[in-house]
């Protein structure tokens, strides 16, 4: 049975009677849901959300108001053939949000588990979003961008396509990010830099004293001490050995458009 007979559809929803929808789900009024969509048990919708078809939603997701999943990508160079939007489970995704599915066939934008996506912004298509972000209001994400797991965006930035932001790096609000972000880091300026260590971000996700001092030593071995990236780099595998540390070394090395830099001195 394609809508499981304790979720709960407003009367003037419209849902295709070929989705998929899972125990307790709640639907809003005049919300739509088209085929090809399947959506987890728990899920809530409230008012005029749109589902749109060969989007996919885990268990507990709570969808606001004015929210448009699985949109065609904004890319003049999509011929309208099947791609997917998938969104994990227990996440907020809040008023006004839209989330665009693939540019070429077959291909995917994949959100994580529990993130809390705040109002009025863009997720682009082909985005990789992990695990526990936060992207907060009026925040763009153009295509190809990926975030690591507990990344957070400020409200008002804007992120150009093939960027990378990594685990636990926080940016501030209206920065522009056009080159990738190594993780552990606050950000911020309009053309991104580096600011520091996010010490409140890692002293919630648990990082302990040593491992937050190694961190800090890491960053001035690449933004303070005047080395070549890659004596930066060599230094920390040499010095500064540990799982975090060997994190950032390994996604500096695999950063094709480069990293941001320090601002100069003034």
């Amino acid at each position: 049975m394609p809508v499981d007979p304790s979720a709960s559809i407003a009367p003037t929803a419209r849902v295709h009677p070929e989705a998929r929808i899972g125990a307790k789900v709640v639907v809003g009024e005049y919300c739509v849901i088209e085929n090809d969509v399947v959506i987890g048990d728990f899920c809530r919708f409230e008012p005029y959300v749109y589902v749109k078809r060969w989007t996919t939603l885990g268990d507990s997701n709570e969808i606001s108001a004015g929210t448009v999943l699985g949109t065609d990508p904004l890319d003049k160079g999509f011929q309208g053939e099947r791609s997917y939007l998938r969104i994990g489970r227990g996440n907020r995704i809040r008023e006004h949000y839209t989330i665009s599915r693939g540019t070429k066939p077959e291909s995917v934008t994949e959100i994580g588990d529990e993130n809390y996506i705040m109002t009025s912004g863009h997720i682009a298509h082909n985005c990789r979003i992990g695990n526990r972000c936060v992207i907060a209001s009026c925040a763009l994400v153009a295509g190809y961008v990926a975030m690591e797991d507990e990344a957070f965006l400020s409200g008002g930035v804007v992120v150009h396509q093939f960027s990378r932001i990594g685990r636990l790096a926080m940016v501030g609000g209206n920065t522009r990010v056009n080159s990738d972000l190594p993780p552990f880091f606050l950000y911020s300026d309009f053309n991104v830099a580096p600011k520091g260590l996010n010490l409140v971000g890692l002293r919630r996700a648990g990082f302990q004293p040593l491992e937050i001092a190694a961190l800090k030593t890491a960053y001035k071995l690449l933004y303070r001490s005047g080395l070549k990236l890659e004596e930066a780099l060599r230094r920390i595998e040499q010095e500064l050995p540990g799982e975090h540390t060997a994190h950032l070394v390994r996604f500096i090395r695999g950063a094709s458009r480069g990293i941001a830099r320090a601002a100069p001195m003034p």
